[in-house]
């Protein structure tokens, strides 16, 4: 799919795929987590409690000949599994800055601004009640924001279509996620060895070096990331820092046209000659046609979602609340200083710098999102829970960490319950019930304006938004011939432009010499030729190609100017945005926006349950 980086332009981009699993991925893994808090709260104060601090304690070795890493089972979980959490979440943020959501750098100040905002006002709320001593150093335990609580909490309290704000929230928790690792790296961590630091910058330089050198293959950068967790911790800084940067080093990359069809020719060779030989070379081939973070991304994220974040859930909110220790809790200003800096510090600082940003004209919220819904989002941030535990293990010793922990989960409580009244009042008294893009074709097909190839009266349509450079639109890929040949009369064709000038600089011209073959008569005719050279489209490639269809090439060279053409061209990018159209293609279905996989099997399942409603 091809995406625009959205440095000059004003359109904001459709949900990718992968992001739409990460959220789901995430939003489902929140119930799990949820289960394995009340798991280990149950079990911490059951007369199995001394089993629970048992097995958190048991030593656990990794020997390689002489060399021996022991740690404490709670230990390898904080430090061991919770890398690889920290991990996923940089592969995340690289792949988004690359190719998603965040190449619009633009669209990422107000969200980084609402994020900054969104730590500094916590924690000078937890300081103002815990000034100093021991307790000041819990600070950082209320400036994270756990995403897998925070999207799942939202899919509960918040608005029924949320597609748009959950971006919004992601990307704000990205920055997040970000500053909250640098913190436990720098303030959190213990003394600094010089030797396995430097072993750990030399990590982080040979994943600058696989990535400069295009390695594809994922072992390589699994393998130095196992030195680098290692080097780290032996260094004294926490290893979530390692995860993280880890995950911001691997790159994300587009799929190449000729790599996705070199793939596509072996998997064909396997299919006429089913050798193993054969087989691992299409493998290989498909494999290399997607790229390393995204691989590896979809091997992790499931693992850190339902098993690791549980496991550490597990492992850290297990609190015995016996005799008097909830007392102790509710009196102490280390819980209370947690409570406030999560549940109003967030709230304020959130949606206070979301609004500053906004007036001072930084950027703007994701078409679809309202004040009221960024209020909602605010107070639902002040689920802390991971992070936040992970910190108050770090800040405090066991007394202390136990009264924070209290403090985070009703902090957990809270913050749901004042995000639902915030979204319920944004809903009744500024008539915010959605925060999605529009699904619905904004501009109805008008066989007076639009190109259909087909019956004008057919009773199916599929609209295509495309550009001209597109690797991936249908006439490209070959999906509107399928589709043409399955439905014949029944179906309507229609084209519209999007073109995407930051990705594909000549798209604007060649989508004027496809209107300027219009203008003459021939526009399928231009269609089909440019995608058929869609590295050859310079000036003189499209006055050839004018000639080659026999058309008036002095009015065509004048037409590629023409003003009323390139007016036509902005209608349907205004269609595009006023439709939910971000990237190319981008079809519709009748007149609603598909959202899944558009390979021709899926369109042509889509099409024909239209036709069976119908009949």
């Amino acid at each position: 799919m091809a995406r625009r980086p959205r440095g000059r332009t004003t359109l904001h981009a459709q949900l990718s795929a992968p992001l739409r699993r990460f959220l789901g991925t995430e939003s489902a893994g929140a119930a799990l987590l949820v289960a394995a808090a009340a798991v280990a709260l149950a079990w911490a104060n059951s007369p199995a409690s001394g089993a629970y601090e048992e097995i958190l304690g048991l030593p656990v070795s990794l020997s390689i000949g002489e060399a021996t890493l022991s740690m404490s089972a709670h230990h390898w979980v904080n430090d061991g599994l919770m890398t690889a959490f920290f991990f996923v979440i940089g592969l995340e943020v690289r792949r988004e800055l690359s190719l998603g959501e965040l190449t619009d750098r633009r669209r990422i100040v107000v969200p980084t601004v609402a994020g900054l905002v969104g730590m500094v006002v916590p924690a000078l709320l937890y300081l103002a009640v815990n000034p100093a001593g021991e307790a000041a150093r819990g600070w950082g335990v209320v400036i994270g924001t756990d995403t897998a609580f925070l999207l799942g909490a939202l899919a509960v309290v918040g608005p029924r279509l949320s597609t748009q704000l959950r971006l919004f929230l992601l990307t704000m928790t990205v920055i997040d996620d970000i500053l909250a690792v640098t913190v436990i790296g720098v303030a959190y961590s213990d003394g600094v060895a010089p030797m396995p630091l430097a072993a750990a910058v030399a990590c982080l330089v040979a994943l600058v070096v696989l990535a400069r050198r295009g390695v594809w293959q994922a072992s390589p950068y699994v393998v130095v990331l196992v030195v680098l967790w290692f080097a780290t911790l032996e260094s004294g800084v926490h290893p979530s820092i390692a995860g993280m940067l880890s995950g911001l080093l691997v790159p994300a990359l587009a799929p190449r046209r000729e790599v996705v069809e070199g793939a596509a020719s072996l998997a064909r060779a396997f299919r006429q000659s089913p050798l193993p030989s054969v087989g691992r070379t299409a493998q290989r081939g498909i494999v290399r046609a997607i790229s390393v973070n995204e691989r590896l991304q979809a091997v992790l994220h499931p693992w850190t979602s339902y098993v690791v974040v549980p496991v550490f859930a597990l492992a850290n909110a297990g609190i015995d609340l016996r005799d008097g220790a909830l007392q102790d809790a509710l009196r102490s200003p280390v819980t209370w200083g947690v409570v406030a800096g999560l549940v109003l510090g967030k709230l304020i600082g959130i949606s206070g710098g979301t609004f500053l940003a906004l007036r001072a004209g930084w950027g703007r919220l994701p078409q679809g999102v309202g004040p009221g819904q960024v209020t909602g989002g605010a107070a639902l941030s002040g689920i802390g829970f991971t992070v936040s535990l992970l910190i108050a293990g770090l800040a405090f010793g066991d007394g202390l960490r136990e009264e924070a922990a209290v403090g985070v989960l009703i902090a957990a409580v809270l913050a749901t319950g004042l995000g639902w009244v915030a979204f319920r009042l944004a809903a009744v008294l500024l008539g915010e019930r959605t925060a999605e893009l529009p699904r619905v074709l904004a501009d109805p097909v008008a066989p007076d304006r639009d190109h259909i190839r087909g019956p004008e009266t057919a009773p199916l349509t599929l609209v295509e938004y495309l550009d001209f450079e597109c690797p991936f639109c249908a006439k490209a890929t070959g999906v509107g011939r399928e589709l043409r040949e399955h439905f014949g009369d029944r179906l309507r064709y229609v084209v519209r432009h999007l073109p995407l000038p930051d990705v594909h600089p000549h798209a604007e011209q060649a989508a004027m010499a496809a209107e300027a073959a219009g203008a003459q008569g021939r526009f399928w005719e231009m269609h089909d030729l440019l995608f058929a050279h869609q590295d050859r489209l310079e000036p003189e490639h499209l006055v050839r190609y004018a000639e080659k269809l026999g058309l008036d090439v002095d009015r065509f060279v004048e037409d590629l100017s023409d003003e009323r053409l390139a007016a036509r061209i902005r209608e349907d990018v205004a269609g595009a945005e006023a439709s939910g159209a971000r990237s190319t293609p981008t079809f519709f279905v009748m007149a609603d926006r598909h959202v899944d996989a558009y390979d021709a099997a899926t369109l042509i399942e889509r099409l024909e349950r239209h036709a069976a409603r119908a009949v």
